[in-house]
């Protein structure tokens, strides 16, 4: 039996992209991943803008299945005030996603704020630019910009001092960097905030602990998965990134345990899981490869990216085939899923470094073309070879 091949896809954010679908196309994917970023959360997708979307793309000979993402707003996280209008608008916007074809759905469950990084330019040996996650530069943010209700508890008392003496040496344009990094998200965050707007929207959630958010995952995944059910979509969870809580904040996707919990809390095939490879190896207790073999049935989207994992925990953006992750043993471990299943999974590669042509030019940070396509390459050939290995 030939081993199936995944769908490469990558990332577009948009008419407004500074990559055009024309160079996504000669990169080599099939597909883009989007989605309507100009709807505020919590608001349905009409049928017309989403039908619109999807014929430019495939006027540029791509297509678009999956979505990433349709943000969960935060009274649903929150089981706010506005909740049951946000989860019927919810599943409205799924219903009209199904009519156009579009079957997986991303969406994640981080609190206010979700990927976050302190440093989107970070220069590697090469020349290249990476993102970067410093949880000193967090700690100095939170204490003494911020200055959120006892967040100096939250850390250690050398991270404490580590982080005064590092916020002591910064000037002020350099501390107007830091919030904005922390504050704007990496493209197509879903919310950002001043740093006042950021210390009032963390005091709701003054009540909210691990177990509470998990519950309200737990009620948006029952009221949704039977409406995606009978539209023919699967939901896809993308994992917490950073995996594990900051500024104060809970977050309940981020192991292999939590995600066992939420598919059998919610055991509908609906409920489903993006396996980000990035986001799950920032911990080395999260074993890549063996996940995907033991949750291949959930997983319906696959982010291929590895971070390089450094003391006090801080990472950055590796190459796809270097740090961490283990690329090879991922993509073995996705052949098996995708020959045991018989379906091909879409996957992207994440998080490209910024390089050659794309250096000083516009580009979404992490999202330039040329780092996005080297890992695409890289990651076609890994799979081409093992195919070949397995087929012998």
């Amino acid at each position: 039996m030939t081993t199936m091949l995944m769908t490469q896809t990558l990332r577009w954010f948009g008419p407004r992209d500074p990559v055009p679908l024309t160079h996504i196309r000669q990169a080599g994917a099939s597909e883009v991943v989007t989605a309507l970023h100009e709807i505020p959360n919590g608001e349905v997708w009409p049928l017309a803008e989403i039908a619109a979307r999807k014929a430019c793309i495939a006027d540029a000979g791509l297509g678009w299945t999956v979505v990433e993402s349709v943000p969960v707003h935060e009274a649903i996280k929150t089981a706010g005030a506005d909740r049951d209008r946000c989860i019927a608008n919810y599943g409205q916007t799924l219903r009209n996603l199904a009519a156009c074809g579009i079957t997986t759905v991303t969406y994640n469950f981080m609190p206010l704020l979700d990927w976050t990084r302190t440093d989107l330019a970070w220069p590697m040996p090469d020349g290249a630019l990476a993102l970067r996650f410093e949880l000193e530069a967090v700690a100095a943010y939170d204490i003494h910009i911020l200055q959120r209700h006892d967040a100096a508890a939250d850390y250690p008392l050398a991270l404490q001092d580590a982080a005064a003496a590092r916020f002591a040496a910064m000037d002020g344009a350099a501390r107007n960097v830091l919030s904005r990094t922390i504050l704007a998200g990496l493209p197509g965050s879903e919310e950002s905030f001043s740093d006042a707007e950021f210390r009032r929207a963390i005091e709701t959630y003054t009540a909210i602990d691990a177990d509470a958010l998990r519950a309200n995952h737990i009620s948006f995944l029952q009221d949704l998965c039977p409406v995606a059910e009978e539209a023919g979509v699967q939901l896809v969870v993308h994992p917490d990134d950073p995996p594990f809580p900051i500024f104060g904040l809970p977050r309940v996707v981020s192991t292999e345990a939590d995600l066992r919990h939420l598919f059998a809390a919610v055991p509908s095939p609906a409920n489903g899981l993006c396996f980000c490879a990035g986001s799950l190896g920032v911990r080395p207790d999260n074993d890549l490869a063996g996940m995907v073999e033991r949750l291949g049935e959930r997983i319906g989207f696959l982010h291929l990216r590895s971070v390089q994992r450094e003391p006090n925990n801080a990472f950055h953006e590796a190459p796809h085939l270097e740090g961490h992750a283990g690329m090879v043993a991922i993509i073995a471990a996705v052949q098996g899923v995708q020959q045991q299943f018989g379906r091909s999974l879409p996957m992207r590669p994440d998080h490209g470094h910024q390089m050659l042509n794309d250096l000083g030019t516009r580009a979404n940070p992490g999202y330039s073309l040329l780092g996005r396509m080297r890992g695409l390459a890289e990651i076609r050939g890994v799979e081409r070879g093992l195919r070949h290995l397995m087929a012998v």
